[in-house]
C-alpha cells in the first residue's frame, strides 16, 4: 500500500482529472487513471511521480458503458490491491442553446455525466473497505441552472450529480464510505477552451466571481485531494464550491 493509499480517478487524461491524478500521486497515492482517451491517460500516467508501492496504471474505458466499466473497475482494483479513494471527474460539456437542444443530445450528456458517475459510485461501493472516500465532480452550473458556458443539458446533468452524491452518501454510510462532491466554477480545461476564445464571453463569466478570474485545474485538484483525505473524516454528503466567489449561497 502506498503512503496515503490507492485511488482511481476517472476522466484522468486531461483537465481536472489529470490535475487530480498528479496531485494525488504527489501526495503519495498510487493511482489508476481511467479515461475513454486511453492514449491521453497513458501519457499522464507516464509523467506521474513514482510511489514505493509500485507503478500507476492507465485504463481505457467509457464510464457509461456498464459491462466494460464493471470489468475495468475490478481490474483497476486488482492492480492497486485495494481502493481507498475515488474521484469521478469523467464528463462532457454541452453548449447547445435551450431551444436548439434535442432529446438525443440531452440523453448523451446525461449518460456521460450522470450514469457514468453512478456506475463508478456503485462499483466503488462494492470494492472499497470501510474508511474509503469518494469525491464526485459537479459544477456551479448545477447549482444555478447554467448561465455560464454550459447550457440546459449540462446544467441539468450536474444538478443530478449533486443529488446523486447525497443519495450515495446515505447509501454507502453503512459501509463506512464517505461521499462528497466538488462544484467548480469556470476552470481552464479543454472543456471550455473554445468558449474562452470569445473574449467578451470570458470576461462576462469571470466578472461574475469576486476574484474576477478563471480557476486552474490544480486549484480544483487540491480541493478534491482534501475531500478524499483523512482530514475530511467527518464530512459526507457535502458540496464544496470552488468558484472564486461566484455563487456564495
Amino acid at each position: 500500500m502506498s503512503a496515503n493509499g490507492n485511488a482511481i480517478v476517472t476522466g484522468a487524461a486531461s483537465g481536472i482529472g489529470a490535475a487530480t491524478a498528479r496531485e494525488l500521486a504527489a501526495r503519495g497515492y498510487r493511482v489508476a487513471l481511467l479515461d475513454r482517451n486511453g492514449k491521453g491517460a497513458k501519457a499522464v500516467t507516464a509523467a506521474l511521480p513514482p510511489v514505493d508501492a509500485g507503478a500507476h496504471f492507465a485504463f481505457e474505458v467509457d464510464v457509461a458503458d456498464e459491462p466494460t466499466l464493471v470489468e475495468t473497475f475490478a481490474m483497476a482494483v486488482a492492480y492497486l490491491g485495494t481502493l481507498d479513494a475515488l474521484v469521478t471527474s469523467a464528463g462532457v460539456a454541452d453548449m447547445t442553446p435551450f431551444m436548439e437542444l434535442d432529446a438525443a443530445t440531452f440523453r448523451q450528456v446525461y449518460d456521460d455525466n450522470v450514469v457514468g458517475t453512478f456506475l463508478c459510485l456503485r462499483e466503488a461501493g462494492r470494492h472499497m473497505p470501510r474508511g474509503g472516500r469518494i469525491c464526485t465532480v459537479a459544477s456551479v452550473a448545477g447549482l444555478r441552472g447554467g448561465g455560464l458556458s454550459g447550457t440546459a443539458a449540462y446544467a441539468a446533468s450536474k444538478g443530478a450529480v449533486l443529488a446523486l452524491t447525497k443519495s450515495a452518501a446515505r447509501a454507502l454510510a453503512e459501509r463506512g464510505i464517505s461521499v462528497n462532491t466538488i462544484a467548480p466554477g469556470a476552470t481552464l480545461t479543454p472543456m471550455i477552451e473554445e468558449a474562452w476564445r470569445n473574449e467578451a464571453h470570458r470576461k462576462r463569466v469571470e466578472a461574475m466571481s469576486v476574484m474576477n478570474r478563471t480557476g486552474a485545474p490544480d486549484e480544483i485538484a487540491r480541493a478534491i485531494a482534501f475531500l478524499v483525505s483523512p482530514d475530511a473524516s467527518y464530512i459526507t454528503g457535502a458540496t464544496l464550491v470552488a468558484d472564486g466567489g461566484l455563487v456564495m449561497y
